[in-house]
């Protein structure tokens, strides 16, 4: 089998389309994590959204399922690789650094896949609840249940 098909225009703007869409969907959810500081922002989703919908179209085009299967699950491993660069513990604190940024990042290069696929809606919702549980902790009533649940649990344990 030829592993290098050629690709006839249509294909081509087929393929710079869903780029463009992962690269939309990418920035959408970096966005949240850009205008509250966080390192990984705008620059960093795009990409892992926008390298993981390229390699899965490109896996796609050369027709051998299992090709196109070694190579998604080659896109979760190394981003995952990534992901856990992004964690660390703060030895101060005590607590752990990253989980939300590693995980979402996780989730944004399923969604580049997913994308890459030609899974449209099914990459629109994904980058739509993706984005709520970014935004949730901004929101007042989270932010107040949250507490409150926090306060709760804290309670029941003394009681204990």
């Amino acid at each position: 089998m030829d592993l290098i098909n050629s690709m006839d225009l249509d294909s081509e703007f087929s393929v710079v389309l869903r780029l463009l869409i992962a690269f939309l969907l990418g920035a959408w959810i970096g966005f949240d994590r850009e205008k509250h500081g966080s390192s990984a922002g705008i620059r960093t989703y795009a990409a892992v959204c926008l390298g993981a919908a390229l390699f899965t179209a490109i896996g796609e085009h050369m027709g051998d399922t299992a090709a196109a299967s070694r190579i998604i699950a080659n896109i979760l491993v190394g981003i995952g690789f990534l992901g856990a660069g992004i964690i660390y513990k703060n030895d101060k604190t005590g607590s752990s650094q990253g989980l939300t940024t590693a995980a979402t990042i996780w989730c944004t290069a399923g969604i580049g896949v997913a994308v890459g696929l030609k899974m449209l809606i099914i990459a629109v919702v994904a980058a739509a609840g993706i984005y709520f549980l970014l935004v949730l902790h901004h929101q007042h009533w989270y932010v107040n249940w949250k507490k409150k649940v926090q306060q709760k649990h804290r309670a029941d344990n003394l009681d204990d």
